[in-house]
């Protein structure tokens, strides 16, 4: 046993000096395999993190002739971004319009117009000008001629808008101006059909005015521009040129004075007017030509039902959507058309029960103007019982 022990203890000094040799080796070998790899990252090797539980990694981020060291911790989180912004986000912006929560305010593109692009070249240099009014009429092609006249009425300041509900469009290019207007055609619709599929006030917005015109008017006395000046002059909301007083007049409120410029009320029949401020009195302009200030328009497209399409009762349901009615709404007597008449519509209709097209159409019209007044009514009680306000404290009328 004592033989055994002095041999152990005469070998230890030199296992200490193998130990120091080796250690010294394996440090001066890290070395020079750190110099030979410059940009080796810890990042690169998949070691679990448990290895290193208290350890501050560097990594190596090389911009130039300069490198940077961060701490892994800060890598991470810069890729987290990363990721963010390449679609893992979880953006909700609840201001944006129904339907684009998900998406960044600075790319939601909310609005539309009607302005024609190229197919090729910069976008921003796509418009020579912007029209900042809007005219749609809704068209067949036996009415061209009175369209031609009229469109040669409005300046390019416009743009036009046809609607055509006899299917025939490329006819139209006869006239020069067609070749630059839009042409949307779906066979036997209504104009207000049209309206409230195809102009959306997310899709007008870029016009200050839309006017929605019947096919059949005279505008050998009428401006267009002129007819704007003065509109912004009266400050109208809603409104139409007056009516040569001997033909197609249906109300007094529409019908043409000669010694003014505007007016906002009349005088009608005994007993018509239950309010000189209200309908047919005042607030009130008819649907065979109403023009719309874009404010305006965005109400009154939600006030038009989507299945009555040919809008009557509209017209006494206007003033809902300007305040007040009554001097936001008139009719512009110096500049004035005349109504023709053309029963164009009716003949699109059909031959049911014994009855001639137009019979039907006119039986459709007078049906959808009781339903309207029907559904308004109802809509505005219904409201105020439900914020528990009396009826005779409403607007109901």
């Amino acid at each position: 046993m004592g033989i055994l022990s002095r041999s152990a203890v005469s070998r230890k000094p030199n296992e200490t000096m193998r130990l120091i040799v080796t250690t010294f080796v394996g440090v001066v070998l890290g070395f020079f395999i750190g110099v030979s790899f410059p940009t080796l990252s810890l990042t690169k090797l998949n070691l679990p993190s448990s290895i290193f539980p208290s350890m501050d990694l560097l990594h190596v981020r090389e911009s130039g002739d300069e490198k940077t060291w961060l701490p892994v911790n800060s890598i991470s989180s810069r890729s987290t971004e990363a990721q963010n912004v390449t679609g893992t986000s979880k953006i909700w912006v609840p201001s944006n319009p129904r339907g684009a929560e998900r998406l960044p305010p600075q790319i939601v593109a909310a609005e539309s117009d009607f302005y024609l692009r190229r197919l090729w070249g910069n976008p921003s240099e796509d418009l020579k000008s912007k029209p900042q009014y809007l005219v749609t009429f809704t068209v067949g092609y036996d009415q061209r001629m009175n369209i031609d006249a009229a469109v040669k009425k409005f300046s390019g300041n416009f743009t036009i808008l046809l609607f055509h509900y006899d299917g025939r469009t490329t006819e139209w290019d006869e006239f020069e101006w067609s070749k630059q207007a839009i042409h949307v055609s779906i066979r036997k619709q209504t104009k207000w059909w049209y309206a409230k599929r195809f102009l959306h006030p997310a899709i007008v917005a870029q016009y200050d005015y839309i006017f929605i015109w019947d096919e059949d008017l005279g505008v050998e006395h009428f401006n267009a521009e002129e007819y704007i000046k003065l509109v912004r002059k009266h400050g109208l909301e809603i409104s139409q040129p007056g009516l040569e007083p001997n033909k197609g007049l249906t109300w007094q409120m529409t019908k043409r004075r000669g010694d003014r410029e505007v007016h906002k009320e009349t005088d009608e029949k005994p007993g018509w007017c239950s309010d000189p401020h209200l309908p047919p009195c005042a607030a009130f302009v008819e649907i065979m030509a109403p023009v719309f200030s874009r404010d305006a328009w965005r109400c009154v497209w939600h006030l038009i039902q989507n299945d009555l399409v040919h809008g009557w009762g509209l017209d006494f349901a206007l003033r809902k959507c300007v305040e007040p009615a009554h001097e936001k709404i008139g009719v512009v007597d110096s500049q004035w058309i005349v109504h023709q008449t053309v029963p164009s519509l009716g003949s699109q209709g059909e031959a049911q029960d014994g009855k001639k097209p137009w019979q039907g159409v006119r039986e459709r019209c007078r049906k959808e103007w009781t339903m309207f007044q029907d559904r308004l009514s109802k809509a505005e009680i219904q409201y105020f019982k439900a914020m528990e306000i009396g009826i005779s404290n409403s607007t109901v009328h």
